[in-house]
């Protein structure tokens, strides 16, 4: 700049003493040299001053258009740095800045509002109404007021939560805060805010909120203590939910700082401790259970377990111990213990006295028996003495068979190891028509027998004896009289397990008055005279004591099918 206000300095000059030159030469020829001469002297003093002058005064003006420059040029460097801030903020923050002239309505918004919202460019109206659209409904009236508070200076600050509508329709929680620019005149006339997307941590505030009444309203008690601990001792608890208070009688700020060791007694299981202080060492999980005492030093049973729980560093940050009051459950333990001592002892007791009334009844029932044997040679002319020996001759042999049956359950109970082997079903069926030949000559039953599936069966031979036997006397024992007896018996295997059929046309059994019944021990369905209530007991324990599985269905006047299901090997 000085280099131009030399330039035009001597510019003026040369242009100065030209033009003097050129009115010297024109006065020389109208006025005498003399005064000729002097004018040209005045005019190169006058040119010399002004030339002077103007180079001062033009040296001031560079001076001040270089301050006023310098000024501009700063000016220009901050706001070129503060825009260059600004987009950096802008890309490095996920938040959605906006720009709102409130006079004009006019509203600008940076790339935010299509990274986070979806929104592209030709769909953003530039105005509040838009924005003010976007808000859920439950939220709009809600921040408008205030927002609008915050404008006519009602409030000192601003910001808010609210849901905003994605292009997608869907919503987003975010935090939305506000800068207000005024005027002069105090009055507000621009606000700039940033919009940020908080929906992860407003699920996660309700996530942990919905942990926490969790933990408040558990029915077990809870503490978290912190991650280390000294020798021997339980870490010190940073907090405990209520129904520790409940169950502990400790109130919260009387436990907090303090290790769950004092819950130790005289009575608490040493070793249990020494394996959770293991556990804690070693940060592995563990589960105890050991007497603990209260506040006021009342003994309780407790489950006891140590969680270890680890930050995003994968360091262990504390333990959450989770504690069940089981006093009662551990009485009703010892109570069912107990029971199950006097059980096993009256089981005992009962089996040794089946045993001995079962022998000691034999020998003088087998003298009865010989002595109504002995009275078959003697004529008995009384036909009501006659009468009566054949009552108690009956009566004498229902007991004889009663006394035998209930021999075979007890054998049945008490045998553990049923021996096994493969027999054909083939052999099974003829030996025990064999032993039903004379009923089933006199009453000729039609019997359907079918076996092509199915030859051999791996069972007792004794026990599936003794059960097609039961079986196949009551299908002709409650036989109907109006109809000729029809009995089907089948065998298939499905899988590993051969399945046992047996059907047949009898009176059948009222199921929905019976079914619990069916199987039980001295249970009669019919009024039948030789009927004892021990056939189906008997062949169900012997059916379950080989491993398998008996059902019925039966119907009133149409019949009876018995299911028998035995594994293959």
């Amino acid at each position: 700049m000085k280099n131009k206000t030399n330039q035009i300095t001597i510019f003026y000059i040369l242009f100065s003493l030209f033009m003097a030159i050129i009115c010297h030469k024109l006065l020389l020829k109208c006025l005498p040299t003399h005064y000729a001469f002097y004018s040209f002297i005045k005019d190169i003093i006058l040119i010399a001053f002004t030339a002077i002058l103007y180079h001062f005064i033009l040296s001031k003006n560079d001076i001040r258009n270089n301050r006023i420059f310098e000024k501009l040029k700063n000016s220009n460097t901050k706001i070129k740095e503060s825009n260059e801030r600004y987009d950096i903020v802008s890309k490095a923050t996920s938040d959605t800045i906006w720009d709102w002239k409130i006079q004009e309505d006019y509203i600008t918004w940076n790339k935010g509002i299509e990274v986070i919202f979806g929104y592209k460019k030709d769909q953003v109206v530039e105005n509040s109404t838009w924005w003010f659209d976007k808000i859920h409904p439950e939220d709009s009236i809600k921040m408008s007021v205030k927002l609008y508070s915050f404008i006519e200076q009602k409030t000192e600050n601003w910001q808010d939560q609210y849901r905003f509508r994605c292009a997608d329709n869907t919503y987003k929680y975010v935090l939305d805060r506000g800068f207000l620019l005024k005027d002069k005149d105090g009055k507000a006339i621009r606000m700039i805010g940033a919009i940020q997307d908080i929906t992860k941590q407003k699920e996660e505030e309700q996530r942990l909120k919905l942990l926490e009444t969790v933990i408040t309203q558990a029915k077990d008690s809870i503490v978290i203590t912190k991650a280390a601990s000294k020798e021997q001792q339980i870490p010190l608890i940073v907090y405990v939910n209520p129904e520790f208070s409940n169950m502990s009688g400790y109130q919260y700020d009387e436990i907090i700082g303090v290790s769950p060791n004092i819950f130790i007694g005289p009575k608490s299981d040493m070793k249990e401790y020494e394996k959770l202080i293991k556990a804690i060492d070693n940060k592995e999980e563990c589960q105890i259970e050991t007497i603990s005492y209260k506040k006021n030093r009342d003994e309780y049973w407790v489950r006891f377990s140590m969680i270890p729980i680890y930050n995003s560093d994968n360091e262990l940050s504390h333990w959450v111990s989770i504690q069940r009051d089981i006093s009662d459950e551990r009485k009703q333990e010892k109570e069912k213990e107990q029971l199950i001592r006097e059980l096993t002892q009256n089981n005992k007791d009962l089996k040794q006295f089946s045993y001995i009334t079962s022998h000691n009844l034999r020998a003088p029932l087998s003298n009865l028996t010989g002595l109504l044997n002995l009275l078959e040679d003697i004529t008995i002319e009384d036909p009501e003495l006659q009468e009566i020996l054949n009552g108690f001759k009956k009566s004498t042999q229902l007991l004889n068979e009663t006394i035998s049956d209930l021999v075979k359950v007890i054998v049945i109970k008490d045998n553990l190891s049923i021996p096994k082997e493969s027999i054909s079903l083939k052999d099974i069926f003829e030996n025990t028509f064999n032993q039903l030949s004379y009923q089933i000559e006199f009453l000729k039953p039609i019997i359907k027998i079918n076996f092509n599936d199915v030859s051999f069966l791996y069972t007792n031979k004794a026990y599936i004896e003794s059960i097609l036997l039961n079986l196949l006397t009551n299908s002709i024992k409650y036989r109907s009289e109006n109809k000729k007896i029809k009995i089907a018996i089948n065998a298939k295997q499905i899988d590993n397990y051969i399945i046992l059929t047996f059907k047949d046309n009898g009176i059948g059994i009222d199921l929905e008055r019976n079914r619990d019944k069916v199987f039980g021990l001295y249970q009669r369905f019919h009024n039948y005279p030789d009927s004892k209530g021990l056939g189906l007991y008997l062949v169900k324990s012997q059916v379950e004591s080989m491993g398998g599985t008996i059902s019925i269905e039966s119907e009133v006047n149409k019949g009876t099918i018995f299911s028998l299901t035995f594994k293959n090997k």
